[in-house]
């Protein structure tokens, strides 16, 4: 901590003493709003003295000697799992220390306990019940001392775990580091004074936690650094240079950083408290006279005097923490007042549902108003919106793929990402991407290969049952592989468009929180109304679960049709003659000829005979069915002319059902109904019921009583606010 100009600036030696009766009471106000904090786990920003250091570097002595007795905190090694929130309170007639602790989760205290050993044992067997309950090495939430002591001074510090580089036995091994991360939250708000503690021995090079503490606090414009133990290093110095230059530590901590030296009675043997700080005074002369007499010169008085000894450095505690708490009155006073009227906001909000679980016509009203808040947001985001902010809530095309489960397109090996694939959207745009990357996928699908033994299978039994031959054989390999390769995408397109529309809820919800904000409630509140949400956000992905089925029952209607036997689309006259694969063709009605004759037999006039011997079923017929045959030369011509129309075929269909069926299902299956039926569908999912069903999703089991519990909890809180509002309105008047 810079004393030179934070500190010290601001902080005068004459105002050490100050003990007043408006500085008592503004301690006590802040050790009460501290203690309430804690209880109701409020975050205020209260000028906090937090104590930091390795384990081994004298923290639990330094607290020892603030409070004027020993309890023997280094014993039970509490430092190594739990904080401990010291609220020291000078009380004159307290010739012997009165300590209380804070109950666990309120702002009540038991009862006094006088015995030092009871003390220990009350932290430890806290600290072992709080890791119990959490099953953790180590407990961020702090136990909190209360000491009355006519030998202390009005002082609250938090002493924080010690830093390790290793766990003890029988310790996780994660403990150092949950210990470090626990210390970097603690110390981290601006609002907390850090009183980082070193031990002489360890010169700054080579200090193992001055850069976890540079790390918190850069500059250490809130950092106090002690050097402990500093009796051990006094024999190091004889000359005056020596001294004065260990004193300025100005080579690794800076010009504006000056360090308190403190050093404290070793001894451990049971003595009285009196005896105790006899001892600590008896110190602190030691030292400042080893200095004077020991050491060739002395050192510079003028400049370090004040830096050395315990006494030095609880005066200046002291002072500091007083000086900060008259700063931030005002401030905290502001923050009460703020709080009690959010407070008694959530109070008004609360009596308001309790009232309600026995007004059914008004839980109806309001929630059909959100319900229909809701629809309407869902519109809006379909049409297009920036809010939320797509950067935030919307998605990729991969993000979209992984989170829906439906990872690449059944058949498609190419790249399909559509354009703005890396972009985040949601809604409407979202929509047509995907709409865009099924066409793609779709276009991408390669014609399957088709075996020899397949096509002659087929050919053959177009032959024998009067069939049209190499086209009709064609068109059958297309319409089967039409089935197989396009219906698994049309499944997926369903699918992933769904998913789009699913997440179109939570940016509805994020949407309406906004409206409140910004405009007020005037769609109902329904915060807190768990059962009611599930049921919405139930209702609604129902809905668009039945979208997507229906779509993909339509979708196969429409393949099914596309690739019927009775279906025109390979035939159209555009297919051999017309544009390539991926045009838009133009339908062509055949000309159909429904004169009688069926019974006219195919006559070849070129040979009569042999058309009369084919008919006779002679050795002819038998020798040019052998030679049509899918095998030798002419086989393989066949072969390849069967493929290619069958290629050409399925590149039809394709067309056919991609661009003129599948469009216009979708968009009108999936994005109409949301826009036109949706409220009406939750009304009927979850209004058009008896008053006794709908009063399931407000009043379940235990509702009312866990509203009743919420409203006791509130009640106090209020109660403790506006007592800390009060005392502190009468604290600023002394400003």
């Amino acid at each position: 901590m810079a004393t030179s100009d934070t500190f010290s600036s601001s902080t005068k030696h004459h105002e050490i003493t100050d003990s007043s009766s408006f500085s008592k009471s503004r301690f006590e106000a802040y050790n009460r709003l501290q203690s309430a904090a804690v209880a109701f786990g409020e975050k205020l920003p209260i000028p906090e003295i937090v104590a930091l250091g390795g384990q081994s570097d004298g923290k639990s002595s330094l607290l020892e000697a603030l409070l004027g007795f020993q309890f023997n905190v280094r014993e039970v090694e509490m430092g190594t799992c739990r904080p401990l929130i010291l609220q020291m309170v000078h009380d004159p007639t307290a010739v012997d220390p009165r300590c209380r602790f804070q109950e666990e989760d309120s702002e009540e205290y038991g009862n006094p306990i006088l015995s030092p050993s009871v003390i220990a044992d009350t932290i430890k067997s806290r600290t072992d019940a709080m890791l119990k309950k959490t099953k953790t090495a180590v407990s961020s939430k702090p136990i909190v001392m209360r000491a009355e002591y006519a030998h202390c001074p009005n002082l609250t510090i938090i002493d924080t775990p010690g830093f390790v580089l290793k766990a003890k036995k029988g310790e996780p091994e994660s403990t150092p580091e949950e210990i470090l991360s626990m210390v970097i939250s603690l110390a981290s708000p601006p609002n907390r004074i850090l009183l980082f503690l070193q031990q002489s021995s360890v010169e700054w090079c080579s200090s193992l936690w001055l850069d976890a503490i540079r790390d918190i606090d850069p500059s250490f414009r809130r950092t106090l650094i002690v050097v402990s133990k500093f009796d051990n290093r006094l024999k190091e110095f004889t000359e005056r240079w020596e001294v004065d230059r260990y004193l300025s530590a100005s080579g690794y901590l800076g010009e504006n950083i000056q360090p308190f030296f403190v050093a404290l009675p070793k001894e451990r043997t049971a003595i009285s408290n009196d005896e105790f700080r006899k001892q600590i005074s008896q110190v602190d002369s030691d030292v400042k006279r080893h200095l004077k007499e020991d050491v060739k010169g002395g050192y510079d008085e003028e400049k370090y005097k004040s830096h050395i000894g315990f006494g030095c450095l609880k005066d200046y505690l002291e002072s500091e923490l007083h000086r900060r708490y008259k700063e931030a009155t005002p401030a905290i006073l502001a923050l009460l007042e703020q709080r009690c009227s959010d407070v008694t906001d959530q109070l008004n909000i609360l009596d308001s549902k309790i009232q309600a679980t026995s007004d059914v016509a008004h839980l109806r009203r309001t929630s059909m108003l959100f319900a229909s808040s809701i629809c309407n947001h869902v519109g809006t985001l379909i049409d297009g919106a920036v809010d939320p902010d797509p950067e935030l809530w919307g998605k990729t095309t991969e993000e979209e793929k992984s989170e829906s489960g439906m990872g690449s397109w059944p058949g498609v090996i190419s790249d399909t990402k559509p354009p703005n694939s890396t972009i985040r959207l949601y809604g409407g745009a979202a929509f047509e991407r995907v709409m865009h990357e099924f066409k793609c996928a779709a276009y991408s699908v390669e014609y399957p290969t088709v075996s020899r033994e397949k096509m002659s299978n087929i050919t053959l039994a177009q032959r024998r049952g009067g069939g049209r031959g190499n086209a009709e054989a064609a068109a059958d390999i297309a319409r089967a592989a039409a089935k197989s390769w396009l219906a698994p995408l049309l499944d997926i397109a369903c699918e992933r468009l769904a998913f789009v529309l699913r997440n179109l809820f939570d940016l509805a919800m994020e949407k309406n929180q906004h409206l409140h904000l910004d405009y007020g409630k005037k769609t109902g509140d329904m915060d807190g109304y768990v059962g009611f949400h599930a049921a919405l956000r139930r209702s609604y992905n129902c809905f668009i679960s039945d979208l997507a089925k229906q779509r993909k029952q339509l979708l196969r209607q429409q393949l099914d049709a596309v690739t019927s036997p009775y279906s025109q689309v390979c035939y159209e006259t555009d297919l051999l003659y017309g544009p390539g694969p991926k045009s838009t063709f133009s339908y062509q009605t055949p000309c159909l000829d429904f004169s009688d004759q069926e019974n006219i037999p195919p006559i070849n006039s070129n040979n009569k005979d042999q058309g009369k011997h084919l008919k006779a079923g002679g050795e002819g017929s038998r020798i040019l069915g052998d030679r049509n045959m899918l095998g030798g030369q002419n086989g393989s011509q066949t072969h390849n002319e069967i493929r290619s129309l069958a290629a050409q075929h399925f590149a039809r269909i394709r067309e056919v059902l991609v661009e003129r069926s599948v469009t216009t299902a979708l968009n009108s299956g999936f994005l109409t109904p949301c826009r036109e039926r949706l409220m009406v569908a939750l009304e009927l999912d979850l209004f058009a019921v008896k008053d006794e069903k709908f009063m399931d999703m407000f009043v379940a089991p235990g509702a009312i009583d866990i509203l009743q519990s919420e409203r006791e909890s509130l009640l106090k809180r209020q109660k403790m606010l506006h007592a800390c509002l009060t005392e502190f309105k009468s604290v600023a008047t002394s400003l």
